[in-house]
């Protein structure tokens, strides 16, 4: 433990609001950027002109390759190397949404599934962040717990829906919970693993202050793994939309999944790839959501 960590503990024993144990406990990691941060003169403005430009290349760059794939399929489609039974051009595609927007089906799906993943994502998360903690805080519910779970994990999503139809029904749960377990597993898995690897010093620095269990937990190791646990939620969104399409092949009447699967039984091309895209377009901007979310909370607490 560096000397700014040492006279932060022994200055502050005396001291027992949380925010001043939190502070002692990262002034070891703190201090070397605190005196950078003094160090380092204003940025002028011309800099912060190209952060803002550099921010724009970054969309602009990142714009590209849809473009260019958006270019090639048009050209392939009309140029007739590929039949349009098999790649329907850009513009079939766009007047499929279009009918099926005008009667008033496109937009019910869209709110189907995104509501569908929302649901089955939060109780997803919240257990994952639940068990990931007791097994990453407790060596006993690692050593009975963590090889089940990884044996559960290794189970095929598909492998799902015929128990969960037996036990649940073709109704709205057997689907949120399908979509649940997907969300369940990266949770689990990083904030278990992330929390078993925080450092043992800023551990010891708070149990210095009398910090134990829960108040050690809030104030030292959460902290420690903000960056962690919240990769793992922008990977179990992901994984959510991935599980939906599964959970929606349970007798399913309404949704992007049901389009997928109706559009593949009467061979209509066009829907199958606006399926696709949609469910490529909304996870981009729900992924997109949570990383403003993420940067924010490092911030704030990391």
């Amino acid at each position: 433990m560096t000397d700014a960590s040492h006279a932060a503990l022994s200055t502050g024993a005396a001291i027992h609001d949380g925010a001043a144990v939190r502070v002692a406990v990262n002034s070891g990691t703190t201090s070397i950027a605190a005196g950078r941060e003094a160090s380092v003169p204003p940025e002028p403005s011309g800099e912060r002109r190209r952060l803002v430009d550099r921010r724009w290349f970054r969309i602009l760059g990142g714009a590209l390759i849809p473009l260019a794939l958006l270019a090639l399929w048009q050209w392939v489609s009309t140029s007739g190397l590929v039949p349009l039974s098999q790649l329907p051009s850009p513009e079939m595609v766009w007047l499929a949404a279009v009918d099926l927007a005008q009667r008033g089906v496109l937009g019910l799906y869209v709110a189907i599934s995104t509501q569908r993943v929302f649901i089955g994502f939060a109780f997803g998360a919240a257990a994952g962040l639940a068990l990931g903690a007791i097994v990453g805080l407790s060596r006993l519910a690692d050593v009975l717990l963590a090889p089940t779970l990884g044996g559960i994990r290794a189970v095929p999503s598909l492998a799902w829906v015929p128990l969960l139809i037996l036990w649940f029904g073709i109704g709205e749960d057997s689907k949120v919970i399908l979509i649940a377990i997907g969300a369940f597993f990266p949770v689990y898995t990083i904030v278990s693993a992330a929390l078993r690897h925080v450092d043992r010093q800023l551990i010891e620095a708070g149990r210095a202050f009398g910090l134990h269990g829960l108040a050690l937990f809030a104030t030292v190791q959460l902290p420690a793994v903000v960056p962690s646990v919240l990769s793992a939620l922008r990977l179990a969104l992901a994984q959510a939309w991935l599980f939906l399409v599964a959970a929606e092949l349970i007798a399913s009447s309404m949704g992007l999944g049901f389009l997928l699967l109706d559009s593949g039984q009467n061979g209509r091309i066009d829907r199958i790839f606006l399926a696709i895209i949609l469910l490529a377009l909304l996870g981009k901007l729900t992924d997109s959501v949570v990383a403003l979310i993420e940067r924010w909370a490092i911030r704030r607490w990391a």
